[in-house]
């Protein structure tokens, strides 16, 4: 398949409308209100998907920007508006963490509203084992003791994300797939490896020390599933950089869904469809179906009829005038006769009558 085809099918072909079922969705760091949140294809995202249980693990709004230069917009409403369709017209369980960006829901928690609640932090028990889960922010050092460089660091890490913006837009011009440039640099820059491992251990200390089998965070934009001594470390990544999705299988296990690789496979099984339309026509032709055949005569029959095929009318035009011009020989060769018939008597009379003179 070309890669323009590829990007063709990404942009207009729409995923298969049957929505993909798993136990629990979790999903962090959308920053609503910032220019670089991609909420539309969190939005996408959801729309073909269901679950038990969604988990909006904190930076679901990014109330910094939005204090600053931000911009609330319409799309962004949609997000809300899907989650509040989920909780009145499904049994979907919607638990918002509070994050360091949308610390304002510290004002009104805890918050109980029927299916949807917002919390500090949560424990999720599934399959006899039980996780933290929790945004992360509260154990990042930098951002608890020293709020300051942490808002400081976020300028930078604003720029950077514009960076990246611009240049996934000249990837798309190209018909090239998603790329975060930004999570290439970051992972280049040796203090934020360091601090990405800290940061891991700490949350994985918590969990032991909650006597949880698993820690579920976000909070530093890194998706990860892997085991740190023992416990299960799950980090639900974000929908900035990377754009991805933790979810928990019906069968208790945990993955990492990334949203363009998601996208890919759909466009790829609307190809296979396709193909596969055209692979069973071609054996029906093969194997001449009789059933199939005969409708097709039938069919091609009756428009003939309809059409008045001129090739078909003037031969049989033509078998016609032959037949006719058949019976006009045979008249005329009876008649010839007669005439003969009747020329010759009157000769022998003539004669006759001369010979007794």
């Amino acid at each position: 398949m070309s890669t323009l085809r590829k990007y063709l099918l990404r942009i207009f072909v729409k995923p298969i409308s049957l929505k993909t079922y798993y136990k629990t969705i979790v999903l962090s760091d959308i920053h609503l209100g910032i220019q670089n949140s991609r909420v539309r294809e969190a939005v996408n995202f959801l729309r073909n998907h269901s679950c038990q249980k969604l988990i909006l693990n904190g930076d679901i709004i990014d109330g910094w920007q939005l204090r600053k230069s931000g911009q609330w917009k319409k799309h962004h409403t949609s997000f809300f508006k899907l989650i509040m369709k989920w909780v009145s017209k499904t049994d979907t369980e919607v638990i918002y963490l509070r994050g360091n960006h949308d610390d304002f829901l510290d004002e009104v928690l805890p918050l109980q509203l029927g299916n949807f609640s917002i919390q500090r932090y949560h424990i999720h028990e599934s399959f006899s084992k039980k996780y933290f889960v929790v945004h992360g922010d509260l154990f990042d050092s930098v951002t608890t003791n020293l709020k300051w460089i942490a808002k400081l660091g976020d300028v930078g890490y604003t720029f950077l994300l514009w960076v990246n913006r611009h240049y996934n837009n000249y990837r798309t011009r190209k018909g090239l797939p998603y790329y975060s440039l930004s999570q290439v640099i970051k992972h280049k820059v040796k203090q934020a490896v360091s601090f990405i491992s800290d940061y891991e251990s700490e949350l994985c200390s918590v969990a032991r020390n909650e006597n949880c089998d698993g820690i579920i965070c976000g909070h530093i934009h890194h998706p990860d599933n892997k085991y740190i001594d023992n416990i299960h470390y799950l980090n639900s990544g974000d929908w900035v950089e990377t754009m991805s999705a933790l979810v928990e299988t019906e069968e208790g296990e945990w993955k990492i869904i990334y949203y363009d690789q998601w996208q890919l496979e759909q466009a790829a099984n609307v190809e296979n469809n396709a193909d596969d339309e055209h692979m069973n026509d071609w054996e029906d032709e093969r194997a001449g179906n009789t059933d199939k055949a005969a409708h097709r005569i039938s069919m091609t029959n009756r428009e003939d009829e309809r059409a008045g095929n001129t090739d078909k009318a003037a031969h049989r035009i033509s078998m016609t005038n032959r037949e006719d011009g058949r019976a006009v020989n045979i008249d005329n060769a009876t008649e010839h006769d007669t005439v003969n018939d009747d020329w010759e008597e009157e000769l022998e009379y003539i004669l006759n009558t001369q010979h007794e003179k």
